[in-house]
């Protein structure tokens, strides 16, 4: 007996699905600029975004979540590992995310249409969360006792002076896209292909995490809180189960004629609908099989020629 696979080889992408490539450059590219001035329009809240930091402090030690200060420690007892995770803070974000567009859209258009309305979705909602609710990251607050170890290590993506940053927006710590940007990268990778390997990319959001919370740009209720984001996101924009990804369903023998053929009903061929026969190959017998009550049904035309044959020479006998 043949089982139909459970895992299909690799396909190749379906263009049809693949949207115009100049019409999603200039798609994507006007998400980010509307984003990057979102931001600048959110700046400048200073006294706001200290409050809102005491705040979430004092909710974090409240909720028993453990003390950013505690990863800081860590990573500050090798210079170049807080070295290397500064440069993958700075330099990781934006080049993952596009990359992982990119193939994508390349290689898997169906999910790349989801994934961009995912990611597009979950940077408006944030940049809704960062005009109402500014806020300093620990590395800026007193109460905490952190390094700010882009400034100290190097390197950084901020100015010295947060408060007159034109480069970006220091006061939108929540939510955290740096931690939000890299879940999408690893559900959609994982989603969209088929190797074994495929659960590593949670590898990406995990040192992400780290690496924000360690370098003291986030708390860890910013993580929290676009992780909530981006499962609203998810379930709103689902991902699609492509052939690739979807397993193939196994025949049942029970309701079919034959599991190595094409999976047609036997009842097809003429029979009253309901009568099913055992996948059994014509000519064998299969111990302890129990024959019908009543006379069998016809099966066609050379089914019910035997049959007629039968009926007559039953009818002689009994004369």
């Amino acid at each position: 007996m043949t089982y139909a696979r459970t895992e299909p080889t690799d396909q190749e992408p379906d263009i049809r699905a693949r949207p115009p490539l100049v019409r999603e450059f200039l798609l994507v590219a006007g998400l980010f600029l509307a984003y990057k001035f979102g931001r600048q329009a959110a700046n400048g809240h200073v006294g706001e975004a200290f409050r809102n930091a005491g705040n979430v402090w004092d909710l974090e030690r409240t909720l028993h979540l453990p003390g950013e200060g505690a990863v800081q420690g860590l990573l500050l007892h090798s210079q170049p590992l807080i070295h290397a995770a500064n440069t993958y803070y700075a330099a990781v974000h934006f080049p993952a995310t596009a990359l992982f567009l990119v193939w994508l859209y390349w290689r898997r258009p169906r999910h790349y249409v989801r994934s961009r309305r995912v990611l597009a979705a979950l940077t408006g909602a944030a940049l809704v969360l960062h005009l109402l609710f500014p806020l300093a990251p620990p590395r800026m607050l007193p109460a905490a006792g952190l390094v700010d170890t882009g400034q100290v290590y190097g390197p950084t993506v901020y100015g010295q002076t947060p408060a007159t940053d034109t480069m970006a927006n220091q006061f939108a710590a929540m939510p955290s896209l740096h931690v939000g940007w890299a879940v999408m990268v690893a559900v959609g990778l994982i989603v969209a292909t088929r190797s074994r390997w495929r659960w590593l990319w949670l590898l990406h959001p995990a040192l992400t995490l780290l690496v924000v919370v360690g370098t003291a740009n986030h708390y860890w209720l910013d993580a929290i809180v676009v992780g909530a984001m981006l499962a609203v996101a998810l379930a709103v924009f689902q991902l699609p189960l492509s052939a690739r990804t979807a397993p193939a369903r196994r025949p049942r023998p029970d309701l079919w004629g034959s599991v190595e053929g094409s999976p047609v009903p036997v009842y097809a061929g003429g029979g009253a609908p309901g009568a099913f026969a055992p996948a059994v190959p014509a000519g064998s017998a299969v111990p302890g099989a129990f024959a019908p009550a009543g006379p069998p049904p016809s099966f066609g035309a050379a089914g019910g020629a035997d049959d007629g044959s039968r009926a007559t020479a039953r009818a002689g006998a009994v004369r």
